[in-house]
């Protein structure tokens, strides 16, 4: 991954905290101990999940888009023991996790054709979670567990996993390939627990990581 900047030292450093790198001196099974980046990664869905609901009953806002990824109520797997089960089952690479956060991002950011508001719910949170990590994994790893398994992981069908897939990357437009600057980035936003303000500041977001966000 070759850039003008410097990623040796003080990335390595980053990604080494977040678990995404992995011991190379021997194949072994998948550790039972999940990674940093997964506990990082459901507190900052969850900071930004309570930021929009909050902001939701305040302003009796009615107008949040409404979509395949919403169920009819909260699952009561919680966000963090989700994501702790994905990663236990599904054997995905750490770095899925933040490749995942970006895409979550990335969709929550694609403007709405209508006058509807996309957001991250406790409705939504974890139909985009498994769907973001399977997309995800088979982007980047080199073996990648089948859209039958991921259903019985995420407690979905087959058939709406399969859907589920198809319209996410509709709705990121196909966009999979993360820079490296990028990749480091989101890295950051989950090492400070960065929470974006607004869906519509994204792009903001992502370009100034020191912004005027809420640090959890």
């Amino acid at each position: 991954m070759g850039t003008s900047r410097n990623f040796t030292d003080d990335s390595s450093s980053l990604y080494q905290w977040l678990g995404l790198i992995e011991d190379s001196d021997h194949d072994h099974p998948h550790d039972s101990t999940s990674p940093r980046v997964t506990t990082l990664l459901a507190s900052v869905l969850e900071k930004m999940i309570q930021k929009n609901e909050k902001t939701f009953h305040r302003r009796h806002n009615k107008n949040d888009e409404i979509t395949m990824f919403h169920c009819s109520r909260a699952p009561s797997m919680s966000i963090h023991r989700y994501i702790e089960r994905i990663h236990r089952y599904s054997q995905c690479s750490p770095s899925c996790f933040v490749a995942a956060f970006a895409y979550i991002l990335g969709y929550l950011q694609r403007p709405v054709a209508t006058n509807t508001t996309r957001r991250l719910t406790s409705l939504n949170i974890h139909r985009l979670l498994i769907t973001s990590l399977l997309v995800a994994a088979k982007f980047l790893d080199r073996k990648c567990c089948n859209n039958a398994y991921y259903a019985k992981i995420g407690g979905v069908g087959t058939e709406e996993m399969n859907m589920l897939e198809r319209t996410f990357l509709f709705d990121i437009d196909f966009r999979l390939n993360i820079t490296v600057e990028n990749f480091e980035k989101h890295c950051i936003m989950l090492q400070r627990g960065t929470m974006p303000c607004d869906s519509r500041k994204l792009r903001t977001v992502l370009g100034d990581i020191a912004c005027s966000c809420q640090a959890i």
